[in-house]
């Protein structure tokens, strides 16, 4: 059975089917969906890197003034105070407070379980070889404050910080208007951070990177945010370790004829509803449940608070893509290699294994997305744009460094010592050669 795409009329949620002829067309639009003109803003962005590494906090505070509506008079200004953060804690809602301390437990015990160790082998010549992993010394992270203000990414960058054993943690995060989410103070506080910074957008990541006056130098900056976050994190890797290079959020669904069709519309628009630039796409085996999800997407679109916002983004970058099979809609979505993947079949951990490039999985009718953006435990930093083909979820290994460890006795550089001084020789590196063979006269 074929379903056309103009079997609804009007500006909604487009419908492909694998067998039309312009279906690579189309496909292939939606696999550069994470495309970011970085090369556009580049020079913008390295003019404020500049002038934060030339100025500090006087460039900072210009900043500041021209991008979020408000002055900071003195140094101290751009700074949270430890007392605003614990007042914040203790007036939200209580529920809401057991929830954030919920979803911290899950979240923390999560992370110990990615916690690799250090480790060292005993050969027979005496010989240890050897693995130490250490933490970075401090983390700067980057918490959006935009559009919306996102303490569940608070969560999500410090708790795999503090379960790495970061001695510091540093948060930059802007503060439109001079004004912050409380939400958000009251889970600083509940992480036990004490350096928050009111600083936004690239300007932050290069006060993060270079260090000011008052914002010390990081080791490693995480967290998602803007193109022009983005590209700043670009510019100074190498200079700072970073994540990833993070884009607009993207959902992916792979779903049979037993998927619900208000579950799968609204799972959609759970990502639509993020921005204009989000994409989220249902790839389905089953030609009826097309017009069906997208009639519920409508349906929906009405009651949400940032409709105009899911709107934009379900018509423009949103599609249902019908396929034969399961593996060719699986291939199709392998393609993809989406943000967060919803795997709504019945039985959907048959299809698991075949499932290649995904940032997070999500498993069954009732494991909506949106449970693990806040509760479920792993990380919802996640690569975006198609690089889960070769990024990983953000998680303590970010925060980590790992030495190697070399210990030869005398016997066991003796077995191994004439091959590596050969090498040596080989590559013209004498000194190399002689490092070795001087250990190796009797």
């Amino acid at each position: 059975m074929r379903a056309c795409c103009d079997d609804i009329k009007g500006n909604m949620v487009k419908i492909l089917n694998i067998n039309e002829a312009n279906f690579q067309e189309e496909f292939d639009a939606l696999l550069a969906r994470g495309a970011m003109d970085i090369d556009g803003v580049t020079s913008i962005v390295k003019n404020l890197l500049d002038e934060i590494k030339e100025e500090g906090n006087t460039a900072l505070k210009g900043h500041i003034a021209k991008f979020d509506r408000w002055e900071p008079h003195g140094d101290e200004d751009l700074m949270v105070s430890t007392e605003a953060m614990e007042e914040a804690y203790h007036n939200i809602d209580a529920t809401l407070r057991e929830a954030l301390h919920l979803a911290y437990d899950r979240i923390e015990a999560y992370h110990q379980k990615l916690m690799p160790k250090s480790w060292l082998d005993f050969e027979k010549s005496g010989t240890i070889l050897g693995q130490k992993v250490t933490a970075v010394d401090r983390a700067g992270l980057y918490i959006p404050g935009g559009k919306a203000a996102y303490p569940s990414s608070l969560l999500m960058n410090a708790i795999p910080a503090i379960v790495a054993g970061v001695e510091e943690i540093v948060v930059c995060t802007p503060a439109p208007d001079n004004e912050l989410n409380v939400l958000l103070l009251a889970a600083c506080h509940l992480c036990k951070v004490t350096k928050v910074f009111k600083v936004g957008g690239a300007s932050a990541i290069g006060a993060m990177a270079y260090g000011t006056q008052s914002i010390p130098k990081v080791d490693v900056i995480t967290g998602p945010g803007n193109i022009f976050v983005a590209t700043a994190k670009k510019l100074v890797y190498g200079e700072v370790n970073i994540d990833m290079i993070a884009g607009p959020s993207e959902i992916g669904i792979l779903a049979d004829s037993t998927a619900r069709e208000d579950f799968l519309a609204i799972d959609l628009l759970s990502q639509a509803e993020h921005d204009e630039m989000a994409s989220s796409i249902l790839i389905t085996t089953d030609a009826s449940l097309a017009p069906k999800v997208r009639a519920k997407i409508e349906e929906f679109l009405g009651t949400l608070s940032r409709e105009e916002i899911a709107r934009t983004s379900i018509e423009e970058r949103g599609a249902i893509i019908i396929t034969e099979t399961m593996d060719q809609a699986i291939d199709l979505m392998n393609q993809i290699a989406p943000e967060h993947l919803e795997v709504v079949t019945s039985n959907p951990m048959d299809l698991l294994s075949k499932i290649k490039h995904a940032g997070a999985i999500f498993l069954g009718a009732y494991t909506p997305e949106p449970i693990g953006d806040y509760i479920a435990g792993p990380n919802h930093t996640l690569p975006t744009g198609g690089t889960a083909k070769f990024y990983s979820p953000l998680s303590v290994d970010h925060f980590l460094k790992k030495s190697s460890i070399i210990s030869m006795s005398e016997q066991g550089l003796h077995e191994i010592g004439e091959s590596c001084a050969l090498i040596a020789n080989t590559e013209g590196l004498t000194a190399h050669e002689a490092s070795v063979r001087i250990r190796l006269e009797k």
